[in-house]
């Protein structure tokens, strides 16, 4: 199982180290001057933030190792634009960055196939948005994105949907002590199914008990939506004897139900 495993692109994660946010900080700015040798150590003492997130991602992946590096890359990415005068932890900014490199990586790869002027919208709209999260610190809007790149809101929304990778219901969101929660488990239907399942079979229990011309009465007033007139013309009686058959029918089918 992934998760156990030690030795990932010839990293032993066993021995990751962990920076403080003072460390992170310190690191941050000599990275900004030029030291090239703070930037490894930054890269470096992040990488346990990378292997975290990746874990989200082992059920979907079989090379653990090419999910790192992709991870890496977005580790890359949030070290260089990452804006010190801004008071916002690195790990919050980079977490998004790594989770997007992986996510368009997944969907460069993925099976599904989408036309390409929406894969162009959808990746000018992860550029747009990866451009403002470097410029606000802070997870754009919609409307920002569709603005940058001056599409609608609904198209760059359709897009960015249409490229999400789909996840089976039966991922595990949680495991302890050998017990798992799928993502299944966490879904519900806020539509009274059982109800109507059952008010469906007694309506059709109670249909049984109308006469034929009762029943077509029901069915074309009721499922079919037409007017009395409308049947009265079809089965050719007066709409008198429609009104006055579908009120027997009703009355019936109450008391049956």
């Amino acid at each position: 199982m992934y998760y156990n495993k030690v030795e990932i692109c010839g990293v032993n994660t066993s021995k990751l180290k962990t920076l403080s946010d003072d460390e992170k900080r310190e690191l941050l700015k000599k990275s900004k001057e030029g030291d090239t040798e703070a930037r490894q150590k930054l890269i470096y003492g992040n990488l346990r933030l990378v292997l975290s997130i990746i874990q989200r991602f082992a059920s979907r992946h079989d090379d653990m190792d090419d999910l790192f590096q992709v991870g890496c890359i977005g580790l890359v990415k949030a070290v260089d634009n990452f804006k010190l005068e801004l008071d916002v932890k690195f790990s919050t900014y980079a977490v998004p960055m790594i989770i997007g490199e992986i996510r368009r990586y997944l969907r460069d790869n993925n099976a599904i196939r989408i036309s390409r002027s929406v894969r162009d919208t959808a990746y000018r709209a992860l550029q747009a948005r990866e451009a403002l999260l470097g410029e606000k610190q802070a997870e754009p809007t919609l409307d920002e994105i569709a603005a940058r790149i001056g599409e609608k809101k609904e198209a760059v929304m359709l897009a960015m949907e249409a490229i999400i990778e789909p996840i089976s219901l039966y991922e595990p969101v949680y495991n302890e002590n050998g017990d798992s929660i799928y993502l299944m488990d966490q879904l519900s239907d806020s539509n009274p199914a059982d109800e109507s399942w059952l008010e469906n079979i007694a309506l059709r229990e109670a249909m049984k008990k109308l006469s034929e011309r009762e029943r077509k009465i029901i069915n074309l007033r009721f499922y079919k939506n037409k007017t009395q007139m409308e049947i009265a013309e079809e089965i050719g009686i007066s709409q008198a004897q429609v009104s006055r058959l579908e009120k027997g029918a009703l009355e019936r089918m109450r008391k049956h139900i």
